[in-house]
């Protein structure tokens, strides 16, 4: 059963960087990672997708709200997400979540495996 936690949420100034990380477990064979992510949700809005990565490689696919100040990656034994976040906006304030799939998609809806969400706070 695949599990996902995540951390490294902060508050931190408007342009400054934080470093989201999710250790996933139980998912080494599994397909339902063949694509892992995350998304983001403030209050009174919509779930939304920031950047998704494929299992076996390749560049990640990214929101166009994050493209050029967000990057996704993951590490060698593929069990952990990064997502480096640089230059943020009081428009990326949200509880972030990690999420996996069978493949890539930034629509919320079509995600079934979430972790419990880690918050980012950026003040001006």
């Amino acid at each position: 059963q695949v599990q996902l936690v995540e951390s490294g949420g902060d508050s931190v100034q408007a342009g400054g960087s934080l470093r989201l990380s999710c250790v996933g477990s139980g998912y080494r064979y599994s397909t339902s990672t063949n694509c892992m992510g995350w998304f983001r949700q403030a209050p009174g809005k919509e779930r939304e997708g920031v950047a998704v990565i494929f299992r076996g490689g390749g560049s990640g696919t990214y929101a166009d709200s994050v493209k050029g100040r967000f990057t996704i990656s993951r590490d060698s034994a593929k069990n952990t997400v990064i997502l480096q976040m640089n230059s943020l906006q009081l428009e990326d304030t949200a509880m972030y979540y990690c999420a996996a799939a069978p493949v890539c998609t930034l629509v919320a809806t079509q995600i079934r495996q979430w972790g419990q969400g880690t918050q980012v706070t950026v003040s001006s």
